[in-house]
């Protein structure tokens, strides 16, 4: 019977020491508080070069990121593979907007995909467009505006380094994810997706959308996106999620008076993903689906209706996803029961990552019962290694 409440397989690639880091990090991020200051204090630390990188590689870059190059993940990815879990390099590096930037993370994303060509623990990679393309020319793209010959141009060559990657990872035979982002640059990025996939899926899913379930629409747009594959004669890659830019969205729909994209209660988006999750099912001849969720009712969900429609636990048109640092009792038990699991390794010079690890840890305080979970099952395994003596 799958469980998420063992314990000794969560944590079985954890020392004491990394259990003990683990229980500290979370008792701080718990705190709405620290967080706060933690992140001024440490922009600041940054931009006066005080000597803090190495406290934050020892500390929360140890616990959320794999290193800060490719071959410094070495070391995560061959841990994770012995519990036979695999790694998806995420290069998050975030906030950079010029032309040089965009080509150099074009280059490191192939690079990752060169990676996994020769490492059978990598079975996707993922690509932001945003660090393919700058903010205002996706939303001026997805509002459908008239875009000056130059704004052509720039978005030309956008769609150049998508289709440069998507390619790659085509003639490579690794799976790539295009990560969603915010609801007012999205329509650029699923049109990008919609032909990546039609010109790579058809022989097998290469390229996955992903699909934020907290949208009220997105659920129809999952449904609608499935209907394009069927009439393009491809494969749907789907990646789903709950979604991360909640706040972000809420607050720009009240400023910009517009409804809200949101589903208004958290009861409404799980409905919505966990009906996506039997859409999928449904059909996963055409769809390959990956699950990317801390969710322990939507986990369990799927592995029910692989089981209840004869769905091979080992199907490589199902994984289960989650970042790495977090939910290892739902990643490690279900790769113990014989699932296909991989985690997201977040990657890059720790200066230029801190973006996203102070998002993480804001998005730990503000999920509720996330970080409590995290702390109770760290404590109970604390318990169970001390009584097992």
């Amino acid at each position: 019977m799958l469980s998420f409440n063992n314990t000794k397989i969560s944590f079985s690639g954890k020392t004491n020491k990394d259990l003990n880091r683990s229980y500290w990090l979370f008792k701080m991020v718990s705190n709405s508080w620290f967080v706060n200051i933690g992140k001024s204090l440490t922009n600041f630390a940054i931009k006066t070069h005080l000597p803090i990188k190495g406290l934050i590689k020892a500390t929360i870059f140890k616990q959320f990121c794999g290193g800060e190059n490719i071959e410094e993940c070495d070391k995560t990815i061959k841990e994770l593979s012995t519990f036979h879990i695999g790694t998806i390099l995420d290069y998050s590096v975030e906030g950079k907007e010029t032309e040089k930037a965009f080509d150099a993370c074009a280059t490191e994303t192939t690079d990752t995909i060169d990676k996994a060509k020769t490492d059978k623990h990598i079975p996707f990679c993922v690509f932001k467009t945003t660090g393919l393309g700058s903010m205002a020319i996706l939303e001026k793209v997805s509002s459908k505006k008239e875009l000056t010959v130059e704004e052509e141009k720039e978005f030309e060559r956008v769609s150049n380094r998508v289709n440069l990657i998507c390619k790659a990872a085509h003639d490579a035979g690794i799976p790539i994810f295009i990560d969603a982002e915010h609801s007012w640059i999205q329509n650029a990025i699923d049109d990008l997706a919609n032909r990546m996939m039609e010109l790579y899926n058809k022989e097998k899913p290469i390229v996955y959308n992903t699909y934020q379930l907290y949208r009220n629409d997105r659920l129809a747009y999952l449904k609608h996106s499935f209907e394009l594959a069927v009439k393009g004669n491809y494969f749907l890659g789907a990646k789903l999620v709950r979604g991360a830019y909640m706040e972000k969205e809420r607050a720009r729909a009240l400023q910009m008076n517009y409804p809200s994209p949101i589903h208004n209660t958290k009861e409404e988006t799980d409905k919505d993903y966990d009906a996506a999750l039997l859409f999928c099912a449904d059909n996963i001849n055409r769809i390959a689906i990956c699950a990317g969720t801390h969710n322990e009712s939507s986990s369990m969900l799927l592995a029910e209706l692989m089981t209840k429609k004869n769905i091979s636990s080992s199907n490589q048109h199902i994984f289960f996803s989650q970042l790495l640092g977090m939910s290892d009792h739902i990643s490690y038990n279900l790769a113990d029961a014989g699932y296909n699991v991989a985690k997201y390794v977040p990657y890059g010079p720790v200066s230029e990552v801190l973006p996203y690890l102070i998002r993480r840890a804001q998005e730990n305080t503000s999920v509720k019962g996330q970080t409590g979970r995290e702390l109770s099952l760290i404590m109970k395994e604390k318990e169970r290694r001390t009584s097992s003596k």
